[in-house]
């Protein structure tokens, strides 16, 4: 017969401090379970009689007072235990991080909380059924693969597992491979991460498939120096450990196709990560012509799409990290999100990426991520889902790295407005050098701390009259380059909107554009930029002043009508 999902807690012996032992038991009813509070300084008497006429799944035992009498108590309870025929009883003990170390040798508890776990944890044992697998316990708890898979190995499930709270993204690799294995092994055990993105290096970005190609004098530049696939491999067995975090790769910046189908054997790739725009000559990571490298990304969607992985088109920031006008990066926004669903992709993992350009206000970066929010959600239906991920700018941390904890933490709690599915944390170690396990872990618990508030209640910031009258002005402006990107599209093409010529000439012709494309071979690079009231707009400097997006647009259709664009592609 299964026993109710009933749990009753109390602080035991002579603790009068229930504020932990009541808060557990809150998030247990919050997860459907029936509680049943003892009160403070519970004998081990009523606790045992308890527990005889209330049957209870689990037993939550609190205890803050020192050590030595807690190992008395301890070894009294489970002789009590012993003798009444309770033993084989599940309990979970609370308390200071002294008597947990005290708890955890007894064998009597299947979860040690120390008090330096937050509230996503406490749910996540409980929603696993308060499976051991959710924390490391002496006592012979299942393991997570032993308890059938708790920790799921799938971007959907894991995100519905740990609702609302968002999992958890880092990016990850060292110079050197051994110390990026063991520090994988070192993140799944903090239980901190619920994705590990390894970050190879540039030789393996652009070569891992033409190894005759590398620079050797660049080995371990810019991430990890992975040449096989059992290197990744390693990698994964490494992680398998902890919490059992997902992984995932940067892609490769060519071979994009042959890179996802070897990660997917090796790591179990929880989705994949392919721009539209980039990855060619426009951002120099490879030699590909733009239009080329367009059609291969698209195929690249759709092979994801059709083996059930996930994909993020990692593309809006790419024009806001060069300074392009907001309402390019939200056209940008929706074109990727067009395209995966046009490739069939089903769950669309979509990146919004805050303080790019740096000075953007938290104001009008809300704003632009709500415009293209509510561009990319016209797409969703029953075949095609949107999951929500945030991170703070890269270029937005100062080299002082107190500073830089600051920049973190106000980031990811502005974040929080978009109810994010996942947080890509990004170190505040990274102006200064590549992250290490414990830089990250100490990032990591620094966003946690943000989420935490952020879910507490903010207020409404879509509800600013400033956030939205922005929000409304650049979904309107997104318009207008999406209409122009139609217009200018060759006779007899059905969807400008994913064919590679078209899209390209939207670059070329610079409807799409950004000042720090001056002098690419296939932008155009002559917009220019200022940020007005914490927004980045097109300016004009021959009146010194705002240049209105229609008219931007007005003027670069005027000129493609005349054949001014750069680089005329054919094929």
């Amino acid at each position: 017969m299964t026993r109710k999902r009933k749990i009753i807690g109390a602080a035991i012996g002579d603790c009068v401090h229930v504020a932990g032992v009541y808060n557990f038991l809150r998030l247990a009813e919050s997860q459907g379970y029936e509680t049943v509070f003892l009160g403070p300084a519970v004998s081990v008497e009523r606790l045992v009689n308890a527990i005889k006429q209330e049957d209870p799944l689990i037993v939550g035992v609190s205890y803050r007072l020192t050590p030595e009498a807690a190992e008395r108590l301890f070894s009294e309870l489970k002789e009590t235990l012993s003798r009444e025929g309770l033993l084989g009883r599940r309990f979970v003990f609370g308390g200071t991080p002294p008597v947990a170390r005290v708890a955890e040798p007894t064998g009597l508890f299947e979860r040690v909380f120390d008090g330096s776990e937050d509230d996503e944890a406490t749910i996540g044992y409980l929603r696993s059924g308060g499976a051991g697998a959710t924390g490391a316990s002496t006592s012979g708890a299942a393991s997570a693969t032993g308890a059938g898979g708790l920790w799921p190995d799938s971007l959907v499930e894991r995100i519905m597992t740990k609702h609302p709270y968002p999992l958890i993204r880092h990016h990850f690799g060292l110079p050197s491979l051994a110390a990026t294995i063991e520090g994988a092994r070192e993140l799944a055990e903090s239980r901190l991460l619920d994705v590990i993105s390894i970050g190879p290096d540039q030789n393996a970005q652009e070569s891992f498939f033409r190894p005759e190609e590398m620079d050797p004098g660049q080995d371990g530049a810019g991430g990890v120096p992975v040449r096989s696939a059992d290197d990744f491999r390693r990698l994964y067995e490494a992680s398998r450990t902890g919490n059992y975090p997902l992984m995932r790769s940067y892609s490769g910046t060519r071979d994009q196709i042959r890179m996802a189908k070897m990660l997917k054997e090796t790591i179990n790739l929880a989705w994949g990560a392919v721009p539209l725009f980039w990855y060619n000559v426009l951002d120099g990571r490879s030699s590909r012509m733009l239009e080329d490298s367009i059609a291969e990304a698209q195929r690249a969607m759709a092979w994801h799409a059709n083996n059930g992985i996930p994909v993020e088109v990692n593309e809006a920031h790419h024009w806001s990290l060069r300074d392009a006008p907001d309402s390019v990066a939200v056209a940008a926004a929706y074109l990727a999100a067009y395209n995966a669903k046009a490739a069939g992709v089903r769950d669309y993992v979509a990146q919004f990426m805050f303080n790019t350009p740096p000075s953007t206000s938290p104001a009008m970066d809300v704003a632009k991520m709500l415009a293209k929010l509510e561009l990319m959600s016209s797409l969703e239906d029953e075949g095609f889902r949107i999951w929500r991920q945030t991170r703070t700018g890269l270029l937005s941390y100062p080299t002082d790295l107190d500073v830089a904890k600051g920049q973190l933490g106000s980031s990811v709690l502005v974040q929080m407005a978009l109810r994010p599915h996942i947080v890509h944390v990004v170190s505040f170690v990274e102006a200064d050098h590549a992250a290490t396990p414990a830089d990250i872990i100490d990032a990591v618990k620094i966003a946690r701390g943000a989420i935490r508030q952020g879910l507490l209640g903010l207020p409404d910031m879509a509800s600013d009259p400033r956030v939205a009258a922005r929000k409304d002005e650049l979904v309107a402006e997104a318009r207008v380059i999406l209409d122009a990107i139609r217009e200018i599209a060759r006779p007899g093409c059905n969807d400008p909107w994913t064919d590679p010529v078209t899209l390209g000439r939207a670059v070329r012709t610079g409807l799409l554009d950004a000042p720090h494309l001056a002098g690419n071979p296939v932008a155009r690079g002559k917009v220019v930029t200022r940020m007005v009231d914490g927004a980045c707009r097109a300016w004009d400097p021959g009146s010194d002043t705002v240049l209105d997006e229609r008219d931007r647009v007005r003027r670069l259709l005027a000129e493609a009508a005349n054949g001014v664009e750069v680089g005329g592609y054919s094929k």
